[in-house]
């Protein structure tokens, strides 16, 4: 059987710093306009506690290929590596969905 890879991103921890994109879109030479990865931000939004939800997601585009020459390779995704919150993991989706620990994570799949 084939293994199915994703992407968990854990966005506690996004800053917003959109180096993933920039990662993305370097690796790939996509044109202005074009990515692989983009960032969405939710927010502000007050909560009932009185506190502020103001989230960083990013996301993958229908361009994303996961980085396959890279993975094939024996590396990892290029947005994975050069996150410099550590906020995205990549590896096959059996393996990730026990990663989930928080109902501030995501998991994006091809």
């Amino acid at each position: 059987m084939m293994a199915i890879y994703g992407l968990l991103i854990d966005y506690n921890y996004c800053s917003g710093c959109r180096t993933c994109e920039v990662a993305c879109q370097l690796e790939h030479h996509y044109e202005p306009g074009v990515q692989g990865l983009f960032l969405t931000a939710i927010g502000p939004f007050p909560l009932p506690d009185g506190k502020w939800q103001y989230d960083n997601i990013p996301m993958h585009t229908p361009f994303c290929n996961h980085c396959s020459e890279r993975v094939k390779k024996g590396k990892i995704p290029a947005c994975v590596h050069n996150c410099q919150a550590g906020c995205i993991t990549f590896g096959e989706i059996e393996d990730l969905v026990k990663q989930i620990t928080s109902d501030r994570m995501a998991l994006f799949t091809l």
